[in-house]
Formats: C-alpha cells, structure tokens, sequence
C-alpha cells in the first residue's frame, strides 16, 4: 500500500486534535476582522454623511500590517477597524500628520479615546465579528465639527446587516409567551434573580414536555414545565408582579451622581467657542486637560515608521 503523505496523530485520533486545539492561542477583540457587508454599510454611510470620495477611502489596518508604515495617498480617508489596544495611539497619530479618518471603535470606553478635534460617534450597535466575537461598537472620527454625537442612521444599518449574519450563521431560537398556569425553569429563575420566593407543592402542579396547543408546530417547551393550580397560578403572578416591582425599584434605585462646584463652573463657561476643546483647561485637575489621555504616553513606544511619500509618522 503507497501512502501519498504522512499520517499525523490529528488524522488518526479526532480526540488528539481537539486536545491540541484547546492550547491554540485565544482571540482578542484585535482580531475582530469586520464582515464585509457591515464594512460596506459603515463606508456608504460615511461617505454619504460627510462627502467623501470612495475612491479616496484606504484602509490600512490588516493581519501583521503596520499602520505607521502605510503608503498614504495625498488626500486619503482611513476608514477601517483597528486594533482597539492601539487606538489611542492611532489616533494621535493621525491627527498629528492630517490624516482623516472614521474609525471602528469600542462603545463603553469610547471617550476615554483622547485627541483634539476628533468626534465620538455613539451608535450602541452590536457587531458580530469574523472571529465569533460580538462587540458593542462605536466610531471616532476627525470627519465632523461636533465632539461627541449619536447616528441612529449609521445604528439602524449596522444592526440590519447584522442580524442578517447571525441569521444565517446560526439558528435564532424563537420567543414563546406562556399562559399564567405554566412554570418553566427560566420563570422560577427570573424570581429568584430578584429575591423572590415561590414554591408549588407536588398535588398543585403536573409535569409536561408541552402543552397540547404546541404540538399543532411540531414544537415543545424547552427542558420541560409544569401546569400549575389555579391556587398556584395565582401565587406565581403575584410573585412575578412583585419581581418586576423588584427590578424597576432596583433601576430606580441606582445611584445618581452630583456635579460639583467646579464641574457647575465649566457647564456655565461652555457654548461660547466653536468647539468644547478649544476652551481655556483653566480649573481642570492636571492630567485632565481636553485633547489628552492620560492613560497613553507617545513616550517609550520605540522609534517611529516612515510613510512612504517621507512623510514622518
């Protein structure tokens, strides 16, 4: 018998291969390479939203690429998904040598990304990446003359082209509302989330895989459930009735932070520039200046690349 290739232990043992998939190295939202459609639904809206030209548009950031030694075209607009460990740099970066941009960003930690003229652009939109992973996404950008803004706009195509994906990447499990006298586990779960007790005795409740109305859609309840009482049924709307007070008290409930003396001085000097960056950092704590982030250093990152028109980055 002629073997072609040489057999490896992966070929051989399935469980073998699996052993060794589990030390293979994890991904980070750095390699969060974004679907093409979402791509193409942030670019049209970009360069419909501020006129840009499509065929300036570059987009430099790609597997074990170099954005500091990118070839950038006089003119150019970056708009990419960048590594979001360097993003700060990326964007002082740019703004440093006039490059313009609309950048992939992430959501929470948005503003914490520094640098003078530039726009946070909030859209709260989920993004289920290439690699699996599903981030809540925003943008920066030097496009637009406000500091910070909202785009329902951009928001409503991004989360349509993504569920497109997730539609056919996976099945989406359906939603079943329940009458009063059905108990599922995720019922009693959602109660004692919130603190609530609730218990049925074994004479007030019967088990089911699903009730009779469902079989007509060849469907069950999932992990089974239980009809309930007209005595129980009634003690298990009372305790959800009081769970959701729960919640809502809980979100009520939350802290709500006060504006100091100082923070009351800066609002009154505000609306009188053209940009809140502009204005005087007089009162500000050190560190605390508008443009600067205080948790990046341009210091200590080694030497610097070189565009290839002898622009210095």
């Amino acid at each position: 018998m002629k073997i072609d290739k040489q057999l490896t232990l992966a070929d051989i043992d399935q469980e073998y291969a699996a052993f060794v998939e589990k030390f293979k190295p994890k991904k980070t939202t750095d390699d969060c390479y974004t679907p093409p459609n979402v791509y193409e639904a942030v670019l049209s809206w970009t360069v419909k939203e501020y006129g840009v030209d499509p065929e300036k548009v570059v987009r430099p950031f790609w597997p074990g690429g170099d954005f500091e030694k990118f070839d950038y075209p006089e003119g150019c607009v970056v708009v990419d998904n960048p590594p979001f460990s360097i993003l700060s740099k990326i964007c002082k970066t740019y703004m440093r040598h006039g490059i313009k941009f609309f950048l992939f960003a992430p959501y929470l930690t948005n503003f914490s990304t520094r640098a003078a003229g530039m726009c946070h652009v909030i859209t709260d939109a989920d993004v289920t990446y290439e690699n699996g992973a599903i981030v809540n996404t925003a943008f920066v950008t030097n496009l637009d003359t406000m500091e910070i803004r909202t785009a329902p706009d951009l928001r409503e195509l991004i989360t349509r082209e993504d569920e497109k994906n997730r539609r056919e990447g996976k099945r989406v499990l359906p939603k079943y509302e329940y009458p009063d006298e059905v108990a599922t586990s995720s019922m009693l779960g959602y109660l004692s989330k919130y603190g609530i007790r609730f218990a049925v005795a074994p004479e007030d409740c019967y088990f089911v895989r699903g009730l009779d109305d469902q079989k007509r859609m060849k469907k069950s309840i999932f992990g089974g459930g239980y009809l309930l009482s007209e005595k129980a049924a009634e003690e298990k709307a009372a305790a959800e009735k009081a769970a959701a007070e729960k919640a809502a008290a809980e979100k009520a409930a939350a802290e709500k932070w006060k504006l100091s003396d100082r923070e009351l001085e800066i609002i009154r000097s505000l609306g009188h520039d053209k940009r809140g960056s502009e204005k005087s950092d007089q009162g500000r704590p050190d560190g605390e200046h508008l443009g600067e982030d205080r948790g990046d250093n341009d210091r200590g990152e080694g030497p610097r690349g070189e565009l290839h028109d002898g622009r210095s980055l």
